[in-house]
């Protein structure tokens, strides 16, 4: 089905990516894998190219474009090329609403050009050891002492958190206000206390840093307070649609680009003196594959639409994180059973993607959650 939803400047704009990851990112990938850990350089190469920071405004070093088609662009062909440890789209789609939308002017001023330019690195820390998907059950403590928060606890399972400059924290400033008891505050890099553990091994996403955060009596200045103290919880309700948007994003286009490398493989694969894509099986389970893809396409362009018009529901994005989640790793899975031995192989991309894509339905909310939130909705 022809798609309708980017324009000429649009794929203008992908022509420049793929370059991109073709020079800068593709030809190291592989290394990046075995490393664990993405170098800085490139972070600051992307700030050059003008991959990130799209919506900051140019008063703070960017281009000031509110349009969430460039970051789904940026989303899908990070990770069509598999460039999986890549964490643009976390800076982009996850942070800027934080980081632009309820700083102050000195906050945007101080951190947003570096932002921009790749110097600085951002992450947010929501999940603890104890408290994944149920924010309310965190144990971060923040308490108020004169200019200062001092904020003690530990965070885990933070992409970015190795090489994160800033880090937007959930911790817990009235231990009995409940969900009204969460704040949000900026940890900088070299703030005495706070300190980086792990970096996590993963089943994938090799290449992503991805890291315990230990918190022991930081001294977080009150100027480092992210939006409204106390609104912790509401803010990030309002921001969590757009990450799992964004999640949905990439878990469509990597399938489809599985998908497109399996039909290939199944032209030119044969079996029994033929290709095996002359078996019916074959063409029977390619044709129910690409019918869903396109689906979960048709449905993720009409998300971004509404979330370019400030109309995307907390419960259509949850129905677009979990469909296109569980999706994905439905036909990543049937591509590798199509690619039989070979697809058990690293050398083959589609050992890479099924590896990569097993996360999908757990960050960002569990399929559970996204479940509990529809239906909630759904008998409300």
């Amino acid at each position: 089905m022809q798609r309708d939803l980017y324009d000429e400047e649009h794929e203008l704009f992908r022509e420049t990516v793929r370059e991109f990851l073709a020079r800068e990112v593709t030809p190291y990938h592989a290394q990046w894998e075995r490393d664990g850990i993405v170098p800085r350089p490139v972070w600051t190469a992307a700030g050059t190219q003008g991959l990130l920071g799209f919506a900051v405004p140019e008063e703070y070093g960017g281009p000031g474009i509110r349009d969430f088609r460039y970051n789904a662009v940026l989303g899908e062909e990070i990770t069509r090329s598999g460039a999986s440890g890549l964490g643009f789209t976390l800076q982009n789609d996850v942070m800027t609403p934080y980081l632009l939308d309820l700083t102050t002017d000195e906050q945007r001023k101080r951190w947003m050009p570096g932002f921009v330019n790749g110097e600085l690195i951002s992450a947010i820390a929501m999940t603890e050891p104890g408290a994944g998907s149920d924010l309310q059950g965190i144990k971060t403590t923040a308490v108020r002492d004169g200019d200062h928060y001092v904020l003690s606890g530990q965070k885990t399972f933070i992409t970015n958190g190795i090489n994160a400059d800033l880090v937007v924290v959930v911790a817990r400033t009235d231990p009995d206000a409940g969900a009204r008891g969460i704040s949000l505050l900026a940890v900088e890099r070299d703030m005495p206390g706070f300190t980086r553990g792990r970096n996590l091994d993963k089943v994938g996403l090799h290449a992503q840093d991805t890291a315990e955060l230990f918190f022991d009596a930081v001294r977080v200045p009150k100027e480092n307070l992210v939006g409204q103290e106390g609104q912790g919880f509401i803010h990030l309700m309002q921001n969590l649609p757009q990450e799992r948007l964004t999640i949905a994003v990439s878990a469509t286009a990597g399938a489809e680009a599985v998908l497109e490398q399996t039909v290939a493989y199944c032209k030119d694969r044969t079996a029994f003196g033929r290709p095996i894509g002359n078996f019916q099986n074959t063409r029977f389970l390619l044709a129910e594959l690409s019918t869903e893809v396109e689906l979960a396409r048709v449905y993720v362009d009409k998300c971004v639409t509404l979330l370019n018009r400030g109309e995307l529901s907390a419960v259509d994005a949850s129905r677009a994180k979990y469909w296109t989640t569980e999706m994905a790793n439905r036909v990543i899975d049937r591509c590798l059973q199509l690619h039989g031995g070979y697809g058990y192989m690293m050398e083959y991309p589609v050992a890479k993607a099924w590896q990569d894509a097993r996360i999908q339905t757990i960050f960002g909310g569990t399929t559970e959650i996204m479940k509990e939130i529809i239906g909630r909705d759904l008998l409300a």
